[in-house]
């Protein structure tokens, strides 16, 4: 076993709670993208309601919230995120030609670092996992133990998209590409009561270009500095996520499409084979993949999402307490 303590799908993961007066509660946080700012949402509310999670399962975009709400830091990642506007968002895209991604990830890494580069994950409030993938192999590794942001970096390590990270020796990308909701991960820790956030549910057709980014010097939510440093780089970023006259689409419009395409077959899979006991689908269609600036309104549908799916949440509580 690495630093990281981590586990390929099938290993027999130890159970520290068999015995317990009320249902341990599991919650599988799934991939997204910007979409995953709904987890805030779902997290806080099942804060306020009394149904918080004892272990926290997460996938991509998922693995970062479910991180930081494992961490305890939670209220300063909606802080943050409700900062962002569409400049700030795109300053943090460090795009580059070297390498195996586009973006270097050098800004958002030294973002994380500075609030959480000092934790690892077993010594976190709750119990943590992040999903990640294998490279050479595609085997589905479960990070357990070890630095925290370097496992939310694997597991949101979307190929051609940030390069991949080399954990023990072993090469890691993002966990959607096996794992997109990790259900089975909470069962394996313990969970006797798991919840499911899926946030694809009515991505059909949904937009993924970052519209009036501002790249030409304007911007309607600030006026920042743009700091590209070139021409040849404002070319690069309007051929990567697209232009408001160019109806053509950009490069991150085909490459997400395409995986939401495999995400969304192999979710439907997977959860078929090991179904949750409470599903909740932010209704998240409208919210486009690179829209971060967008938390307000994330937050917001991930907080609705609860509310509806609270009737089946309470009737399989009750049930479980019964059952103890």
């Amino acid at each position: 076993m690495g630093k990281f303590g981590f586990f390929r799908n099938g290993d027999d993961v130890p159970d520290k709670n068999r015995s317990m007066k009320k249902p341990k509660i599991g919650i599988a946080l799934g991939s997204g993208v910007a979409r995953g700012w709904a987890h805030l949402g779902v997290l806080k509310r099942l804060g306020e309601l009394g149904y918080e999670p004892d272990i926290v399962a997460g996938t991509s975009m998922g693995a970062l919230i479910g991180g930081c709400y494992a961490a305890g830091t939670l209220q300063q990642l909606e802080t943050f995120a409700l900062g962002l506007t569409r400049r700030r968002v795109f300053g943090l895209l460090d795009l580059t030609l070297s390498g195996s991604g586009l973006i270097a990830g050098t800004k958002l890494t030294q973002l994380l670092n500075k609030h959480l580069g000092h934790l690892k994950i077993e010594n976190l409030e709750k119990e943590f996992v992040g999903i990640a993938t294998e490279l050479a192999t595609g085997h589905e590794i479960w990070l357990r133990q070890g630095p925290l942001v370097e496992a939310m970096q694997a597991s949101y390590a979307l190929p051609g998209i940030f390069k991949p990270i080399n954990v023990d020796g072993i090469w890691l990308m993002d966990g959607a590409l096996v794992n997109p909701i990790p259900v089975s991960v909470c069962r394996a820790m313990g969970a006797r009561l798991v919840i499911a956030v899926n946030l694809n549910t009515d991505a059909f057709g949904a937009g993924t270009v970052i519209q009036n980014i501002g790249i030409n010097g304007e911007d309607d939510d600030e006026t920042a500095t743009n700091d590209t440093g070139s021409s040849f780089a404002t070319t690069l970023k309007q051929r990567f996520f697209g232009r408001n006259n160019n109806p053509d689409p950009g490069i991150s419009d085909v490459m997400m499409a395409a995986f939401n395409v495999s995400q969304d077959r192999l979710a439907r899979s997977r959860l078929a084979g090991d179904p949750p006991d409470v599903m909740i689908t932010p209704r998240a269609g409208q919210i486009g993949i690179f829209d971060f600036d967008k938390a307000k309104q994330s937050i917001e549908i991930g907080r609705d999402a609860v509310d509806k799916a609270l009737p089946y949440l309470e009737e399989a509580v009750e049930v479980l307490k019964q059952h103890a």
